[in-house]
Order: C-alpha cells, then structure tokens, then sequence
C-alpha cells in the first residue's frame, strides 16, 4: 500500500517524527519533539503544538491555535481559528505546575472560532462548541454548548 507521506511547508519547525501519511502541515508551525500527530491531518498555517499533545487521525486545526501540553484530541475533531487552550489552573510567570491539567476532545467533536477551553475539561465525543464561547466543565457527548460560560443549548447539529 502506498501511503503519501507528511507534508510539511518548509517555512515550518516541525522536530516531531511522530506523523501520520497524509498530514499536511502549513507555513509558520511549530511542532515539538514529542508531539503525536496521526493521518490525515490539517495543521493550518501560525500554529504551536507542544510535546505532550497527541492529535488523533483526520484532525483539522485552524490557524493561530496553540495546543499546551496535556491535550489529548481523538479522531475527526475540527479546532476552529484562534482557539484558545489553556492548561495550568494558576498560572505563575516562571513558577511551573508539578504536572499540567489534562484535557480530553472526543471524537468527531467540533469547536468554533475563538472559543476558550480550559485545562482539565473533558468534551465528549460528537459534542460542538459554538464559536466565542468560554467552556469551564465538561461538555458531554453529543451535546451543543454556547456562550461564556458555555451552557447547553440541546443536541449538537449533524453534518
């Protein structure tokens, strides 16, 4: 079988071998050493994933996102432009947390443009994310969150 392999723009840092066939990463990426990217994926251009950042396979992530480590991202989520991720509660200039908040984005979830999720929330699979908004607890599977702080608003739409 023939698999086509990574594609990485040459104006992009990408130290991770870790790389499924098929992934596309654009210009002005940073991509770690120990960061897991699986196949098929779409890394747009100004983005920053860290070490301990997995990515499932057929991920989109849009520009100017920045994945923190402690991000797990299963298969088929879509990160919208400017997503925000944190992962340290209290976060200190030079002061470094013994480990930082693990988060979790379900299968086939979708988050909107400029939406902020905090470290330590768990999204469920097929779960969407409206554009904006502020996700402070877990979202379960299936559901549609909205505002800040995001609320459930009923079953999330269906491609």
């Amino acid at each position: 079988m023939n698999e086509t392999p990574p594609r990485i723009h040459p104006l992009s840092d990408v130290q991770s071998t870790q790389i499924g066939p098929g992934t596309t990463i654009w210009q002005f990426c940073v991509v770690l050493a120990g960061a897991r990217i699986g196949r098929d994926c779409n890394i747009n251009a100004q983005c920053l994933i860290e070490n301990d950042v997995e990515l499932g396979d057929r991920v989109t992530v849009k520009s100017g996102v920045q994945l923190w480590d402690g991000l797990s991202v299963e298969d088929d989520v879509f990160i919208g432009p400017n997503v925000a991720f944190t992962n340290d509660k209290y976060p200190r200039s030079k002061q470094y947390p013994q480990a930082f908040q693990r988060t979790r984005i379900g299968r086939g979830a979708s988050i909107g443009a400029n939406a902020t999720i905090l470290g330590g929330v768990q999204i469920g699979a097929g779960a969407m994310i409206g554009a904006g908004s502020v996700v402070t607890r877990d979202v379960p599977a299936g559901e549609l969150w909205l505002g800040n702080p995001a609320r459930p608003r009923g079953p999330a739409p269906r491609a």
